[in-house]
């Protein structure tokens, strides 16, 4: 799996030998992975800057709500916004924690005052800006 995480797009050849199988073999177990849910998909990785999206904000909420229709109705709408590129709900505080990518400082500002601010159930708000990126997924 490590080979395939650093590039999706390699042949059942390449990873084949690669991994010090033939290919029949190696096609067979690639399957069964992606069969049992272990792979789950292939994906592109995109440079943020090179589609506006270069900064990127870390940003905890907490909400006041504690019903199951604003729950639900308010991760639906921070699930709806391009900019969130991921949300989780958390147990504990925050509540939930986005990954917000914006152009740059003046799009996040507006982002955080016309869509962020003032949702129903949020209580609390805060950003954190990363310094740098020493470790990532992607």
């Amino acid at each position: 799996m490590f080979h395939l995480r650093q590039d999706g797009r390699l042949t059942n050849v390449e990873l084949a030998k690669r991994v010090g199988l033939t290919p029949p073999p190696c096609l067979r177990r690639l399957k069964r992975l992606e069969d049992a849910g272990v792979i789950s998909g292939y994906r592109a990785v995109i440079n943020p800057e090179a589609v506006g999206r270069g900064l990127e904000v870390m940003v905890d909420v907490e909400v006041y709500a504690n019903d199951l229709k604003t729950i639900e109705t308010l991760e639906e709408t921070l699930a709806s916004y391009e900019e969130v590129t991921e949300l989780r709900r958390m147990f504990g505080r925050p509540d939930y924690c986005l990954r917000v990518a914006v152009a740059d400082h003046a799009a996040y500002n507006a982002f955080l005052t016309s869509k962020l601010t003032g949702l129903p159930g949020i209580l609390r708000v805060e950003s954190h800006l990363t310094m740098k990126k020493v470790k990532s997924s992607d």
